[in-house]
């Protein structure tokens, strides 16, 4: 178990703030939508109710729409583009590790099977994290679109106003506005971040440079 947790315990810790920030997430959202519905003459729900709900499903996915957003597009952004003395840029010019694919000689007995493989399988896995990034973001970006529908629907029926589809509320500003809130604060955040570890020191993390290192080094060796 010791090994276990200490093999692993990057992500443990980030799936256990993840589920206690979720969690704290319903329980704030079932409050506030309650009372919300109890300020128009609107029954409260209970949990299950709430969790299909447009305003837990928009809240939820718009988020997570943005994260995946913001990493796909780091991934990809990164294998192209550099930005000198940050550890979170391949140095300029220069061939890296992670930009070559072993020839069949070359390969080692332990790669994952796709590179064992070979062809379109590996074609497909090279790319794989930047898809698997851009796929979450697509479905996150479409169930964004069908609780926002329900929830700007149910709005409109409150003010009598008619209900509108997923399509529709494609065109409202409101779901560009939630989009695009959410999308500036993430690459503002991954920038500040490039930017930063030019010159700022983490002892210890392997997002930051050596402590020692000169401010016009690249990458973290």
């Amino acid at each position: 178990m010791k090994e276990i947790l200490r093999n692993n315990g990057l992500s443990i810790t980030l799936f256990a703030l993840f589920l206690f920030s979720f969690a704290g997430q319903i329980l704030t959202g079932h409050h506030q939508y309650n009372q919300e519905q109890l300020e128009h003459g609107q029954s409260a729900v209970g949990f299950a109710e709430y969790l299909k709900s447009g305003h837990f499903i928009e809240a939820t996915f718009e988020n997570w729409e943005s994260e995946f957003l913001q990493m796909g597009a780091y991934v990809f952004l990164t294998v192209f583009l550099f930005q000198k003395g940050s550890s979170e840029s391949k140095e300029p010019g220069k061939l890296e590790h992670v930009d070559v694919v072993p020839g069949a000689s070359e390969k080692r007995d332990d790669a994952p099977w796709p590179v064992r493989r070979g062809g379109w399988v590996l074609k497909l896995y090279e790319n794989s994290l930047a898809l698997a990034f851009l796929l979450l973001f697509l479905i996150s970006f479409a169930l964004h679109a069908v609780g926002g529908a329900e929830e700007y629907s149910e709005e409109q029926l409150q003010h009598g106003e008619p209900a509108v589809s997923v399509l529709q509320f494609f065109a409202t500003s409101r779901f560009w506005f939630e989009s695009f809130q959410n999308w500036q604060s993430e690459f503002f955040s991954i920038g500040a971040m490039v930017v930063l570890s030019i010159f700022l020191r983490q002892k210890g993390s392997p997002e930051s440079k050596p402590v020692d290192s000169p401010h016009g080094e690249t990458g973290t060796s």
